[in-house]
């Protein structure tokens, strides 16, 4: 090692040097000002060029050089020094480290260099002071698009919190991501927030899992490790979110108590115990009942509940001395809510789908006409007030049945096209409000709505399936149960791709009891409703009608009536 004179603009740039993102206008023009007043303090660092020629290589020191360039120094004194094994990348890393700090970009490079050099994470951390969980952070940008990596390197950063959920996904979602958040030109800034906040994914973590490898493996979870979270805990995580709650209802209902149920959560995460269950607070008794749940972070809960003593009853069924109020456990059902709402989906779209194309005779569609009215999602308004959205959805049909001079007339054909239009704004499968109930799946099965319905072989059907429903659906198929059942799945997906497979769940065909029960309580509601009116007929018998009063009273008269009337 010694100190040579050499003119400044003779040194050749290191092509591996660790400071690449440009410093500040501010502290450029300080070090110049610097090396105006005093010179260079400390003299930079130079190597012989290693392919043997006679020029001298910027070991450290780039922007002193440049500096001494733009203050005009015909030569400044340098410490020529022999190149190290790794070219000098520890040695300069080190070097620009302590005397300014290199943005996240310019650390995560030099890094990189330094683990391709044969540098071990456990070696970076001990040389620079760091602990090794803070390089393997650096090593996570190693996941970040390159185009965000550029504008991070402008000084630009997002808070830790949000540099994690953008390194947790993939560079194809970052990129459609970027190209709507990207600042415009002149912009210097980016809304980190947007970019984190359109990438987030819901996480489920391993500290909340109460099942073990093998219902992992056989759902097959796949374990990531959050490198930001805090080093004192287990922050492995998975955004599989169905497979998560499903292992742990699988484990619930292996590991349920013998007086103990499976039970739901509200909207709200309260708990829904059995009718008539009242929680226990304090140390529940032996006679006590055990309610397992999944709470909103699909942690599983635990809490008692105690059901009223049963009656004796007089009968010798009981003698046995068995306990009536006994809860039985509920298991995992074969289709999740998810599912059940992708089938009401399918469903509505076949159903309005045979409405519009399948082949329907007239007193059938007159017949439908009618059940359609008497579903539970169709209101009619008497026109005095209220909410005119139905009305006005069903008016459009009413309006194709008039002619260019405002008369009502209409052919056939016409007729059908309007009666079809009706029946496929009324009857839905969906769940929720439009949902029609059971006269939807009558009339789907009338016309055969079946055979519209979309195959539900796919991914995303076949993933609300439980794995004995699941193992069902391949009975017919030459696919067998795997391990695993994601194995299972993804094996029914590839077969199903070719062909069309239904879910019995999905058909149209109703429920018997179902059917059996509505038909009865509907006749019992009209025979009701016979009765009242014969007795109003009764007590005003012989008594003159005033119809505007009548109207009236029950307030069906529009002012349009009213003066017509008096």
């Amino acid at each position: 090692m010694e100190i040579k004179l050499i003119d400044p603009r003779a040194l050749i740039d290191n092509p591996d040097k660790v400071r690449r993102s440009k410093s500040s206008p501010q502290s450029d023009a300080l070090l110049l000002a610097t090396i105006r007043a005093v010179g260079i303090v400390q003299p930079p660092v130079v190597a012989p060029q290693a392919d043997g020629g006679n020029g001298f290589i910027i070991q450290h020191g780039h922007r002193r050089v440049k500096q001494a360039i733009a203050a005009g120094l015909e030569e400044i004194a340098v410490i020529a020094d022999v190149a190290a094994d790794d070219g000098g990348a520890m040695r300069s890393m080190i070097e620009n480290t302590a005397r300014e700090n290199l943005n996240p970009v310019d650390q995560w490079r030099a890094v990189e260099r330094l683990v391709a050099l044969g540098w071990t994470e456990e070696a970076i951390g001990i040389a620079l002071a760091q602990p090794v969980r803070q390089i393997k952070k650096l090593r996570l940008l190693a996941n970040v698009l390159p185009a965000m990596l550029d504008h991070m390197a402008k000084g630009d950063m997002p808070d830790e919190r949000q540099l994690r959920t953008i390194a947790g996904t993939s560079l194809d979602e970052q990129k459609e991501v970027w190209k709507a958040n990207k600042p415009p030109k002149g912009d210097p800034q980016v809304s980190w927030w947007s970019v984190a906040n359109a990438l987030a994914k819901t996480r489920m973590y391993a500290r909340d899992a109460s099942f073990g490898d093998d219902l992992r493996e056989a759902y097959g979870i796949a374990w990531v490790e959050d490198l930001f979270a805090p080093a004192d805990q287990d922050s492995r995580y998975t955004t599989d979110i169905d497979a998560f709650l499903g292992a742990q209802q699988e484990w619930m209902t292996q590991n349920l108590p013998k007086k103990g149920v499976i039970a739901e959560v509200s909207n709200y995460g309260e708990v829904k115990l059995p009718a008539k269950a009242s929680q226990v607070y304090g140390t529940p008794k032996k006679s006590d009942h055990t309610a397992m749940y999944l709470d909103r972070e699909g942690k599983v809960k635990t809490i008692h509940f105690r059901m009223p003593e049963a009656r004796k009853a007089a009968t010798t069924e009981n003698a046995g001395g068995e306990d009536a109020s006994l809860v039985i456990a509920k298991p995992r059902p074969d289709v999740t809510r998810r599912g059940i709402e992708m089938i009401g989906d399918l469903r509505t779209d076949a159903l309005h789908e045979a409405l519009s194309r399948a082949p329907i005779e007239d007193g059938t569609l007159l017949a439908l006409l009618v059940l359609a009215f008497a579903g539970q999602n169709v209101r009619v308004d008497s026109g005095a007030g209220g909410d005119f959205r139905y009305g006005t959805r069903l008016g459009r049909h009413a309006a194709a049945l008039f002619d260019e001079k405002g008369e009502f007339a209409f052919d056939t054909d016409t007729l059908r096209i309007a009666a079809r239009g009706v029946l496929v704004d009324v009857l839905s499968c969906r769940e929720g409000m439009s949902k029609s109930g059971i006269v939807s799946l009558v009339a789907g099965a009338a016309i055969g709505a079946d055979g519209f319905l979309a195959n539900m072989g796919t991914e995303d059907f076949l993933s609300c399936l439980s794995r004995p429903a699941l193992e069902g659906s391949s009975v017919d198929t030459p696919v067998l149960p795997r391990a695993r059942v994601k194995d299972t799945r993804a094996a029914l997906v590839e077969h199903f791709k070719e062909g069309h497979f239904v879910h019995p769940a999905a058909r149209f065909a109703p429920d018997a009891g179902s059917l059996s029960e509505w038909i009865c309580k509907n006749a019992i509601a009209g025979e009701e409703r016979d009765d009242a009116t014969i007795e109003q007929d009764d007590v005003n018998r012989g008594a003159p009608v005033d119809p505007v009063n009548e109207h009236l009273d029950q307030g069906e008269l529009s002012e349009g009536y009213r003066e017509a009337a008096e």
